[in-house]
């Protein structure tokens, strides 16, 4: 009954748009028809599609419902005042998707307001922000600074950056930090600004060379944790924060250390609140183990009421397409999904050695069956019983199913199977694949626009089956505020199982997450409800909402 009403609240919001191209055809053909007596020649019927196409095409947006003001900014999470011109997706993106995803609460509405007043009180190019640079220069942390900052170093796949910098900039709320990051990595030509009046780029000319952090950095945090530079009871309030170096590498990379982890302990983040500038090197989702930390549950409970959430909110507040990006993503929505009745979004994650797998395919074609997210089809032997589909009505809406992949071989070989054989229940199945790559390219330019673009569009989708520990798949069901199915890679050539299950969360997992607490030296998916292990990465964690504990 649910998934009923849902489904006749999505239909009757959009009847009233392609009503009125029905009346524009209604209204302009047979007038012409009367005008010229019947005899409509070549070039007048050739005018005639035209304007109906124009009526189409030129007015495509009115089959996209219109929005209201609270809507138009995420109930909240956005702010007026924006240049619209120069980051169209940042207004425009609420009228494309067809799931408004959650309200934020009040509480961090107002927290994000405050963290752009920081931003533009202490950012690049303030009195404030120069200070705090020539204090760098000088070796030492100022005991009471003015402002203190959190750098957040670009590296890896576009994935990985983007899960990695939301949950970054979650402790730059956590802690009063002005968020900046690293602009290595096209920063700037994916993503508009997300701060009013300000740059979250480091500007040219910054006097640290931190794209070389790593290991062997003398300043990495626990490198001083282990060597005794650093000590936890060597503070007192900030009294000694002259004897502190003016900056601290945290490293959370894979091969990080257990002295590294200890940035999730309380302890340590009394330490570390009296460093001016931190600079973090992460390609993970760091947020559920910011949950550990004691002195940060009282706020994030009022951030987050629902723990599932801080991805979705924190993903649709920084992360706007750029122009050029958005443009991509506005031109496939509109000729593939605006027309759909529904849409599947299919993300296939490949590996060089197993690229065009027959049995990822199976599982596929399986999953999306057996959960009825496409019908299935007539004709064809099954190894294993394919859930029975309800039947279609008569002169429904085709399905869009969008697949993104670096290979063409999966699209292909899904879409000549629903157009060589009929569906069972009548319904009519497009496939689309926006592009194929083939491979991974890191850092060219073109190849992470299409990137950006397609977890964009993903998200976009009704539905979503994912890959299994995928980043790519993890910013697309995050922005989208939905649970996927996910394909366990680990059941690929394996008899036992099922090919997909639903995700606990819509959150990212943390792969490199702490397994210990730090005080009672117990598991960290089983210390607070809302910190699970993951199911495509058991070692990982993941937040989870409230109706889950």
């Amino acid at each position: 009954m649910a998934k009923t009403a849902q489904l006749a609240a999505r239909c009757n919001r959009w009847t009233p748009a392609i009503n009125v191209v029905l009346v524009a055809f209604v209204l302009v053909v047979p007038t012409l028809v009367i005008l010229l007596g019947g005899r409509i020649g070549q070039q007048q019927a050739v005018w005639i599609k035209t304007a109906v196409a124009g009526i189409r095409r030129d007015d495509a947006s009115i089959l996209r419902p219109k929005t209201k003001g609270n809507e138009r900014l995420l109930g909240g999470l956005l702010v007026e005042g924006f240049d619209q011109k120069s980051c169209h997706s940042r207004y425009q993106s609420a009228v494309y998707r067809r799931n408004p995803g959650r309200k934020p609460s009040q509480y961090l509405v107002s927290k994000l307001r405050s963290q752009e007043a920081l931003q533009r009180r202490c950012g690049p190019g303030t009195a404030a922000y120069t200070n705090a640079l020539e204090q760098l220069k000088s070796g030492k942390s100022l005991a009471s600074p003015e402002c203190r900052y959190l750098v957040s170093i670009s590296y890896r796949g576009l994935g990985n950056r983007i899960i990695a910098a939301a949950s970054e900039f979650l402790y730059a709320l956590l802690t009063d930090r002005v968020f900046l990051v690293d602009p290595n990595t096209s920063m700037d030509e994916l993503f508009c600004e997300p701060f009013p009046n300000t740059s979250w780029l480091v500007p040219p000319g910054f006097p640290l060379g931190y794209r070389a952090f790593y290991l062997s950095t003398t300043e990495r945090y626990g490198k001083m944790r282990e060597d005794g530079v650093l000590r936890t009871d060597q503070m007192n309030g900030s009294a000694a924060s002259g004897d502190l170096p003016a900056y601290a590498y945290i490293h959370l990379d894979y091969n990080q250390t257990e002295h590294d982890k200890l940035f999730f302990c309380d302890d340590d983040q009394r330490l570390l609140s009296n460093i001016q500038w931190l600079l973090i090197r992460s390609d993970s989702y760091i947020a559920p183990g910011l949950f550990f930390v004691e002195a940060f549950q009282k706020e994030l409970d009022m951030l987050f009421p629902e723990r599932d959430e801080v991805f979705h909110h924190l993903g649709r507040y920084l992360f706007h397409p750029t122009n050029g990006v958005w443009g991509l993503i506005t031109r496939y929505h509109d000729a593939h999904f605006a027309w759909a009745q529904r849409v599947v979004g299919i993300q296939v994650r490949v590996f060089p050695w197993r690229s065009e797998s027959p049995e990822i395919l199976k599982q596929i074609k399986t999953c999306t069956q057996s959960e009825r997210l496409l019908p299935a089809v007539l004709g064809e032997e099954e190894e294993e019983p394919v859930a029975k589909t309800t039947a279609s009505p008569s002169g429904a809406k085709p399905t869009a199913v969008l697949i993104t992949s670096l290979k063409a071989w999966y699209h292909d070989k899904m879409k000549g199977m629903y157009w060589e054989r009929a569906t069972a229940n009548g319904e009519v199945v497009v496939f689309g694949q926006p592009s194929h790559e083939e491979i991974q390219r890191y850092g060219v330019k073109s190849h992470e626009h299409k990137a950006w673009a397609e977890m964009y569009l993903l998200s976009m989708a009704d539905t979503l089956v994912t890959t299994g520990e995928s980043t790519f798949g993890y910013v697309a069901h995050g922005l989208a505020g939905m649970r996927p199915w996910v394909l366990d890679m680990g059941m690929i050539n394996s008899t036992v199982g099922w090919p997909c299950s639903r995700d606990m969360s819509m959150e990212p997992c943390f792969h490199i997450a702490p397994t210990q607490d730090c005080k009672r030296r117990e598991d960290a998916g089983k210390i607070v409800p809302h910190v699970r292990h993951c199911k495509d990465r058991p070692t990982g964690l993941k937040l989870v909402g409230r109706k889950d504990w």
